[in-house]
């Protein structure tokens, strides 16, 4: 009964020992995606399957959310380490008092766009004074819209503004919409392509935007001094490195396993139109593009106050 009560105790000890050596041999880190899993996440899944966290002492473990809001304010709430967000959706975030800071760049260019049938009659934004406009978020789209339009020495008055929620490519085949603010250039324009209904971007940073950071990722601003933010960083820029310099090969790592789903030939040109864009240097900052952006932020109303720019974006210290 001794020996037993004793092998007992050896097993329960020898287990414990392997599961401290698990915990501190790899640290667990959490990311919380803005969305499903597309080729705009690209560099994550690359560092991923080349063990590029795992080399650096990490677990990383990526969770597409439900409702595409709630990623940062889980981060804020401290039930996730990162978030994947976008730039002016963290700048409006911060502005309402939410403790998030910038400390990585995935897609480092605009991707927004408005996007018109391309043997339509729409050829440049004076076109557009009296058709109708497609949207799915209102706010920063309309935003973009509104300051495009400006261009052409029109406003929102001289449009009709219709929310088609995610149908935008649809919105323009059936006619419903002439054109549609918020299309992103690497999917939509694919997809329309692919229908045979090619469409015409006009891209938003040569109408009045300033130039701004797309895919971004977010911590807590109580949690910078976790080595292990800076570690998965840097597990980041070696996946990107990668990507960029072996992209056939990188495309077969971001389709693996469950995700072979995701070959398919909109995915495929997404890859390619999406590979130029990705930060070569995720966690450098640019803080005068940064600070430029939340000026114009704030000078078209969409954020109250402009921060500290420490306190919202930050390069972290290695």
């Amino acid at each position: 009964m001794k020996q037993s009560l004793r092998c007992s105790l050896a097993a329960a000890l020898w287990l414990l020992l392997i599961s401290g050596s698990s915990v501190h041999g790899a640290e667990k880190l959490t990311v919380l995606l803005d969305w499903f899993i597309n080729p705009d996440h690209a560099p994550l899944f690359v560092a991923h399957e080349k063990g590029y966290f795992k080399d650096r002492g990490l677990e990383v473990e990526f969770i597409a959310p439900s409702n595409p809001n709630d990623p940062p304010k889980l981060v804020a709430a401290g039930k996730a380490d990162l978030a994947v967000s976008y730039q002016h959706q963290h700048q409006m975030q911060v502005d309402q008092g939410l403790p998030l800071v910038r400390v990585a760049t995935l897609v480092a260019t605009p991707l927004n766009s408005l996007v018109v049938l391309a043997d339509g009659d729409i050829k440049d934004i004076g076109d557009l004074k009296g058709k109708t406009i497609g949207y799915s978020v209102g706010g920063f789209e309309t935003l973009l819209l509104k300051v495009m339009l400006e261009k052409a020495s029109l406003t929102l008055e001289d449009v009709k503004l219709i929310n088609v929620n995610f149908s935008l490519s649809p919105s323009l085949f059936t006619g419903s919409a002439d054109g549609v603010i918020g299309a992103f250039r690497n999917f939509e324009l694919n997809q329309m392509d692919i229908e045979n209904r090619p469409g015409r971007a006009f891209y938003v940073e040569e109408y009045g935007i300033p130039a701004y950071d797309e895919l971004i990722l977010v911590a807590n601003r109580d949690s910078l001094d976790d080595p292990k933010l800076r570690r998965f960083i840097d597990g980041l820029e070696a996946g990107v490195q990668f990507l960029v310099n072996h992209p056939d090969e990188s495309w077969q790592l971001f389709i693996a396993g469950e995700r072979q789903e995701l070959d398919d030939e909109l995915n495929r040109r997404a890859w390619r139109d999406t590979l130029p864009r990705f930060a070569l240097r995720p966690g450098a900052l640019d803080r005068t593009r940064y600070q430029r952006f939340a000026e114009f932020l704030k000078d078209q109303d969409i954020i109250k106050e402009i921060a500290p720019l420490e306190s919202w974006a930050v390069e972290l210290e290695r």
